[in-house]
């Protein structure tokens, strides 16, 4: 199956958030319309209104010589995983952490910057688990069932294909879990994704047995099984990051 243009692979990843309001342009069916019909223009000036990704894609492109944010290959990067992000350098990330955050973090700064001296990358894993506040809130025993759920949701988690039932896919994934102490993947369980509304998509039809890509309650895009593991890998390096230090991140959530 041909590759999608870097602006519609970035609409099936960045709709589902959007569609709850917590990052991107205010007409939430609009940009989902727009993705369905693959409209590039559009679909640019909309991502530039995402204030969480875009500085991500803009550092990944020129660090590794590429001209245009949404280039498929940056997008694919920064989602999923590529070794492009390992071509990031550590002062790189960290001048784009200073110009983002530092006024907006105050004295929790520091947080923030360790987690890029200790091997964050500018994957969509490192925003959720070491920028945004909801991995300081599971010390809190009234928040961290909500802090957890947000963090399983907002990351992009991989999961095979079980069944196809219309406008839904039941997708075995490995969710996250959290004992007091360590925010690790537990065991496999199985869930039902929203692939479609009225039988129309962002993303191409599933088949049992796929690999795929899930943000929030959506089936976002089949991968590989090399992207699998690239993004397992990338989610477990940041986890590793979170699990060896305190993070108490004061940026707010919605910079997705």
């Amino acid at each position: 199956m041909a590759e999608v243009p870097g602006p519609v692979l970035f609409a099936r990843y960045a709709f589902p958030p959007n569609s709850h309001g917590f990052c991107g342009p205010p007409d939430s069916r609009g940009f989902f319309d727009l993705g369905v019909a693959g409209v590039d223009a559009e679909l640019r000036t909309m991502a530039r209104q995402f204030a969480g990704a875009w500085p991500y894609l803009q550092l990944i492109a020129a660090a590794t010589g590429l001209d245009d944010p949404l280039d498929r290959r940056v997008v694919e990067a920064y989602w999923v995983g590529s070794p492009r992000l390992d071509l990031v350098g550590t002062h790189a990330v960290g001048d784009s952490m200073e110009e983002r955050f530092r006024r907006v973090a105050g004295p929790g700064f520091g947080p923030l910057t360790g987690g890029v001296l200790a091997g964050g990358v500018p994957h969509h894993s490192f925003a959720v688990f070491c920028v945004y506040p909801y991995t300081g809130l599971l010390t809190d025993g009234r928040k961290a069932p909500h802090a957890l759920t947000v963090l399983d949701r907002c990351r992009i988690r991989w999961g095979r294909v079980r069944s196809v039932e219309g406008d839904r896919v039941v997708v075995e994934s490995r969710p996250l879990t959290w004992d007091g102490r360590w925010l690790r993947l537990g065991d496999a369980r199985t869930e039902t994704a929203v692939r479609s509304v009225d039988g129309i998509g962002l993303a191409d039809p599933f088949r049992p047995g796929d690999w795929v890509a899930l943000h929030w309650e959506w089936v976002c895009d089949r991968l590989t099984e090399a992207q699998v593991a690239r993004l397992r890998r990338y989610t477990e390096r940041h986890l590793a990051i979170v699990n060896e230090r305190a993070t108490g991140s004061v940026v707010p959530g919605i910079l997705g």
